[in-house]
């Protein structure tokens, strides 16, 4: 049985694309407009009340604004409207750190307590051994959904002093799971290392070298622009505004907001030999493909993280990439810099995914031919995304090696069998249970949800080292398990 998943709107999108007329004096125009085009259709058919997109094709760049800003007040976006890019902030603290490497100042395969010597979870093993190293590519093993509350230039000190309990889900290394907390510690290293505070720093070794002119870190930086509000979408109700705006109180994890133009700036510097526009050097090639190089695979998927970078290869195509998601806003960035080719996706509403979803694989397909193979497995990148085909396993695994109880510090995930069939179910510790999942197994380890709200999300679980299921990764977070 082939499982289709949400395959049906990127099918209709790369026929749009590919019926457009082409114009003999500017194809490559011609082809995004052709994106554009199809960005629309997606604007309206999930509600999305505005979007920024931008593309760089064989190294000419082209960008977009497509709706409004905010649906209570109808500007339109444009090509420097400012949107918070959230988890893709995770990339510009990476690039910076790189930058202290290369000055010597920091390592990478340095323990975090050279720098942060206050630095401690509740291992002390791993408070005294994890390295900058485990901050930037999510693999500390400790609970990585937390923050602090909002301290002005104090809010990363006051942050690292108050995770002493922070519970270890896994040993470092063990079981990938996304941490925003790890960026955080990596955001006090970088104040740390420069005796500036963060929003000093982003801005003196990434905004200002590269020439970004709307890009800021924090709300008094975004008020002075155009600036993209988040909207909840509900049903199928119109959007709504959300108010108030929360920024991430964390610049490195998620707290940078800029426009589409300064957006591809940024990925033609990472596509580089690492000079700015102006031709001024920033980092050195080697340190740029050291970010793009895989650190480890995501287990149980096909994707690989790189320092800070999501690594995967769609139909021979190699990308690296990363999304966000916040207050209202779903995002993206994508380069392949092996073909000069980047796409950049800014929305601001909670259904952006969906759009996000069809458009960036309707993109890879037209621009450079490439799709995802059947039952291939992907994983968060800090986007809601799911698989566009699984095909389940014929022959399912006996579900007692997978059921039980897992657990994070804010919640359960509950693994259940029903004759051969699973079910999975999020349990937080306030508030009502998530609705039960249906998942089926397209591969090892590898299970698909194929009905409800969540159908064609990517589940995951992890084996031990001696072999047996010990965690559960669910939008990209693992949770330990505590009995069968």
């Amino acid at each position: 049985m082939t499982l289709p998943v949400r395959c049906g709107a990127a099918v209709i999108a790369v026929g749009l694309l590919l019926s457009m007329p082409a114009s003999a004096q500017d194809p490559g125009q011609a082809r995004f407009d052709a994106l554009v085009a199809l960005a629309e259709a997606k604007l309206a058919e999930y509600k999305v009340p505005g979007m920024a997109i931008g593309v760089i094709d064989a190294g000419i760049v082209r960008t977009r604004g497509l709706g409004v800003i905010n649906v209570e007040d109808r500007l339109a976006v444009t090509d420097h409207t400012v949107f918070p890019i959230a988890s893709i902030s995770k990339t510009f603290a990476a690039t910076a750190m790189m930058r202290l490497v290369e000055q010597g100042k920091v390592s990478l395969q340095a323990p975090v307590r050279t720098y942060l010597p206050e630095f401690k979870v509740s291992d002390e093993t791993v408070s005294r051994e994890a390295t900058i190293w485990n901050l930037l590519t999510h693999t500390g093993g400790w609970e990585g959904q937390v923050s602090g509350p909002e301290r002005g230039e104090d809010t990363l000190r006051n942050f690292v002093s108050s995770i002493t309990g922070l519970m270890q889900v896994a040993p470092p290394a063990a079981a990938w799971s996304y941490n925003n907390a790890g960026f955080s510690i990596a955001g006090r290293v970088i104040e740390s290392v420069t005796g500036t505070s963060i929003n000093r720093a982003i801005r003196d070794l990434v905004f200002t070298p590269l020439g970004l002119e709307h890009a800021g870190t924090t709300a008094g930086d975004f008020i002075v622009n155009r600036f993209a509000a988040g909207h909840a979408n509900r049903g199928d109700a119109p959007p709504a505004l959300q108010r108030p705006f929360s920024p991430s109180v964390s610049v490195t994890a998620g707290g940078i907001g800029l426009c589409i133009t300064d957006l591809m700036t940024y990925a033609k510097f990472h596509m580089g030999d690492g000079s700015s526009a102006r031709g001024e050097r920033v980092l050195t090639p080697q340190s740029l493909s050291q970010m793009r190089t895989p650190q480890m695979r995501k287990q149980s998927t096909d994707d690989e993280i790189g320092l800070a970078w999501h690594l995967r290869t769609i139909g021979g195509l190699r990308v690296a990439a990363h999304g966000g998601t916040l207050a209202g806003h779903i995002l993206l960035l994508e380069i392949a810099p092996e073909r000069n080719f980047a796409i950049a996706i800014l929305t601001n509403a909670q259904n952006g995914w969906r759009l996000i979803q069809d458009v960036e694989r309707a993109a890879l397909q037209t621009y450079q031919g490439a799709s995802f193979a059947p039952n291939q497995g992907i994983a968060h990148r800090g986007l809601v995304e799911t698989l566009p085909t699984a095909t389940p396993l014929t022959t399912q695994p006996n579900p007692a090696a997978y059921v039980g109880r897992y657990l994070r510090p804010s919640n359960a995930v509950v693994v259940r069998a029903e004759g051969s069939s699973l079910f999975v179910q999020e349990r937080p510790n306030a508030g009502e249970p998530r609705a039960e999942m249906p998942i089926a197994f397209f591969g090892p380890d590898r299970a698909v949800v194929i009905g409800g709200a969540e159908r064609g999300q990517s589940i995951e679980f992890i084996r031990d080292a001696g072999g047996a299921v010990q965690w559960i990764r669910v939008v990209g977070r693992v949770a330990v398990r505590t009995a069968p």
